[in-house]
């Protein structure tokens, strides 16, 4: 069958309507109900059908329509555009709409295809591609289905909150013996205690509950760095205390010296405090953090990454939030719809970031960095910390920093003496199979095994 129009055919022409008019022209017509608007064609005061001309249609709106030999005529989609707040899982603003143009109006019209029908051509559907059905973003590609799902609200009993402290680790009291180098200008003293740090008492109640006895060596050195208002660049191992090393200073400076929260008329909020690191799964650990150390005072802390609907997120940031925990594009996905402002930051962290420098991420930071709205780097403290500094990240690092200190415990770039590595050389095609065989060769060990299948940076 040809599922084409026949272009040479002549048009059969709608029976007689009941309201005698006496020709096209004839002002009595009333184009919204007669043959044509609403009906698959236009209006006949859109000079779109003619009696003399062969198959003019004229310009149709929305999807063709499908003829039999006596067919019905096309069946138009419905008109006008549909909101979409969350399309690809990053949009949000109220007043953007989908770009999906005109489906036209629906109606019936007597139309004549090929025999046993032919599919007419679509009318102008929107920037779509080749697929009728698929929305096609900006760089070309289809876009993704938007996200919808809502994570469960944080708990707010506190033998939760702090049911997942880490008091202690298996090295914990060897830290001690760790040698720390301490690079800059007029370091302050390290401090030997908590209780010594000068901390509120909110903090150091929320301390103890977390089960923490002593500082870590990481800790013992940055507390007191940020609290005397310097930029820090702190390097130690996973596992060594680095989050609670700039949360503590962090949020006892919050409560210490108490600013205004700010909120736009717009819902843009402004964050006193952004903290952005790589992956979902850390964002969420340093917010579940922030919420200990926070806990019982006035601070409000908000999350954002990928993966959830952005709605959900926005509405939480939007009430305002003194720390915002974020990843890199959920980030600047509320910053470049007004979202979010660095009008008010007095702090910026960059957490894991030696990967937030090295790994695809350094055009995000720069673009936080250099924002219109961010805070210059003399009016702001910027921490970085990671496990790992390479010397050329060290460098820059130190594009974004302003007279800052430079921390290392242990072996900058080393490896942590307390987990065993193992490597298996094995070839492209054989990593599957190896790694099934590992599986199960230790699958009834009471051990902890990562194992890494991709990175940004193709490394093998």
């Amino acid at each position: 069958m040809d599922d084409e129009w026949d272009d040479n055919c002549e048009v059969v022409m709608p029976p007689p309507v009941t309201n005698n008019f006496k020709s096209y022209e004839d002002s009595s017509v009333d184009a919204g109900h007669s043959l044509s608007r609403g009906r698959g064609f236009q209006s006949f005061e859109d000079n779109g059908f003619d009696k003399d001309v062969s198959n003019d249609f004229g310009e149709r709106r929305g999807r063709g329509g499908r003829g039999g030999g006596r067919g019905r005529g096309g069946r138009g989609g419905r008109g006008g555009s549909r909101p979409d707040y969350e399309t690809n899982g990053d949009s949000y603003d109220d007043n953007d709409r989908g770009d999906r143009g005109d489906r036209g109006e629906r109606g019936r019209g007597r139309g004549r295809g090929g025999r046993g029908g032919g599919r007419g051509g679509g009318g102008d559907r929107g920037d779509r591609g080749d697929n009728p059905e698929e929305e096609v973003g900006e760089d070309g590609e289809p876009k993704k289905p938007p996200v919808t799902y809502v994570p469960p609200e944080p708990t707010t009993d506190e033998t939760e909150i702090f049911s997942s402290s880490i008091s202690s680790g298996i090295n914990f009291d060897k830290f001690d013996c760790i040698a720390v180098k301490v690079s800059g200008e007029n370091p302050p003293r390290p401090i030997d205690s908590f209780e010594s740090a000068n901390l509120r008492k909110y903090v150091l109640d929320n301390i103890l509950k977390s089960g923490y006895r002593k500082p870590t060596p990481i800790q013992k050195h940055a507390i007191p760095i940020i609290m005397n208002g310097r930029d820090l660049m702190g390097c130690a191992q996973t596992g060594s205390g680095k989050t609670a090393a700039f949360l503590l200073p962090i949020i006892n400076t919050l409560l210490q010296d108490v600013r205004e929260l700010v909120v736009g008329s717009n819902g843009c909020a402004e964050p006193q405090v952004v903290i952005v690191s790589p992956t979902r799964e850390l964002t969420l650990q340093i917010f579940n953090e922030a919420r200990k150390f926070a806990y019982g005072s006035i601070l409000k802390i908000a999350v954002a990454y990928g993966g959830t609907a952005v709605r959900h997120q926005g509405d939480n940031i939007a009430r305002g939030c003194h720390i915002l925990v974020a990843t890199p594009g959920r980030l600047h996905d509320f910053v470049d719809r007004s979202r979010v402002s660095f009008e008010s930051v007095r702090f910026v962290v960059l957490d894991e970031a030696d990967r937030m420098l090295d790994m695809g991420f350094m055009p995000a930071v720069e673009k936080m960095m250099e924002h219109p709205t961010m805070v210059k780097p003399a009016d702001r403290q910027t921490l970085m910390f990671s496990a790992t500094f390479p010397e050329d990240i060290q460098h820059l690092a130190g594009r974004f920093l302003n007279n800052y200190l430079f921390v290392a415990v242990g072996i900058v770039g080393g490896a942590s003496a307390d987990v065993e590595q193992i490597f298996h050389e094995v070839t492209k095609y054989e990593k599957q199979k190896t790694l099934k065989q590992l599986i199960e060769e230790n699958g009834d060990k009471q051990s902890l095994s990562w194992t890494y299948i991709q990175t940004k940076r193709q490394n093998f």
